[in-house]
């Protein structure tokens, strides 16, 4: 039995013995560093990566503001908008339903002798113009689906308001006050909510720490301050009117600084990682702010796979299953069902970010070797298919004691 077979006879069974999936959840990932930029760090510090380059042969169609890319498998309906010359991107990225509807890059800066704070600066797709503009007045953006509206928060973290922002014409349609600050957003799947995390003060404060490269110089740099959150709650809110309700939740110290809420896919719950054993860790609260069971569909998920559920819930991306040696190396992620865990079929990806549709997603995929420094691209994979479709051009990685951070895709559905 094939790739293809496999799948077709799970969701068959699934469609038998198990009801709908209800809608919603937030898209926005949480914004704290993935295994996978540990693993690049580590190995930037470990040794002197070897520049790969990368020659992407792929057809390309007119289609004014971008290049239409349409490869075999995709869709008739799902167009693929890729430059995989351009890292950062300028010009639109996406595939089927996902759009790289911005990005940001960070950059720490000093404060005082040790401590100092990392700030983003987003870059917001034009939607006119299908390029992506620099906006140097928001510190945090969640996209809603459809790329209308953006949630921004204003420099100083945290904020005491929340700005709905009209992507079309880059400005502020309305304010919505709040007492409680707040470092982080998301909206719900459907985009009719927002998830507003608050804390006591700045979750993207750094520590100045001394590290030793691998050729015997000594430098600093700017770490997360892990074991440390000043995490107090989260709003729920109607985006429409802006109304809604606080609840505390109480600093863990198994949380990163940054431990941003988000919604289940229902959105009746919300989720935030936590550090522990093992990558990818999550913990759920009601909207009350208290403790609950993670739902059916979303126990087996984990907090640092972007992509969680497919359009139709029925199948789950999860985390990096295994590599095979070549050049480039290639990374395969398992795709599971969300109920009983059990593996379906593994995808090509290292880092599994968002579904295009039911057959496709959008993934880090590295360009060197396994013995070579991690240096990835955006890419289409297939579920059932080994190859993979450029996107962007490659990302490359900041060192240890380089105060820039690579640059981060925010992803929605269009």
């Amino acid at each position: 039995m094939n790739v293809e077979e496999l799948v077709r006879e799970a969701l068959r069974d699934q469609a038998d013995g198990e009801p709908p999936v209800p809608a919603g959840f937030a898209d926005r990932v949480l914004g704290v560093r993935r295994r996978r930029r540990n693993r690049r760090l580590a190995s930037v510090a470990a040794a002197t990566a070897a520049v790969v380059a990368v020659a992407v042969g792929v057809p390309l169609l007119d289609s004014g503001h971008h290049r239409d890319v349409r490869p075999a498998g995709v869709p008739d309906s799902g167009a693929v908008d890729a430059h995989p010359d351009q890292s950062p991107p300028r010009e639109l990225i996406g595939a089927g339903d996902a759009v790289m509807a911005a990005y940001y890059t960070a950059e720490a800066k000093r404060l005082t002798g040790k401590q100092g704070v990392s700030e983003r600066t987003y870059r917001l797709l034009d939607p006119r113009s299908g390029t992506y503009e620099k906006d140097p007045r928001w510190s945090f953006v969640a996209v809603a689906p459809g790329l209308k509206t953006a949630a921004v928060l204003e420099r100083n973290l945290p904020a005491h308001r929340i700005g709905l922002l009209d992507l079309a014409t880059g400005e502020v349609e309305r304010w919505i006050p709040v007492q409680h600050g707040v470092g982080g957003l998301a909206f719900s799947y459907d985009g009719t909510r927002l998830v507003a995390t608050t804390y006591d003060e700045n979750p993207d404060l750094r520590v100045r720490e001394r590290v030793h490269t691998s050729d015997g110089r000594t430098g600093w740099m700017w770490a997360v301050r892990y074991g440390e959150s000043s995490r107090s709650g989260f709003y729920d809110l109607d985006v429409a009117s802006g109304a809604g309700s606080w609840s505390r939740v109480a600093p863990d110290r198994d949380s990163s600084p940054r431990a941003d809420f988000a919604y289940s896919r229902s959105g009746r719950l919300v989720y935030a990682r936590y550090v522990g054993g093992r990558d990818g860790l999550q913990r759920f609260y009601d909207l009350e702010g208290h403790r609950t069971a993670a739902p059916a569909d979303e126990r087996f998920l984990r907090s640092d796979v972007p992509a969680r559920l497919s359009p139709s819930g029925r199948l789950a991306a999860l985390g990096l299953a295994k590599e095979v040696g070549g050049t480039p190396g290639r990374s395969y992620s398992s795709v599971r069902d969300p109920r009983t865990g059990k593996e379906i079929t593994k995808v090509r990806g290292g880092d599994l970010l968002a579904w295009a549709d039911e057959q496709h997603l959008i993934a880090w995929e590295r360009v060197t070797r396994l013995d070579e420094e991690y240096r990835p691209r955006l890419v289409l994979v297939t579920i059932g298919s080994d190859k993979v479709v450029p996107l962007s051009g490659v990302q490359e990685p900041a060192g240890p004691t380089d105060p820039h951070e690579p640059w981060e895709p925010v992803l929605t559905r269009r």
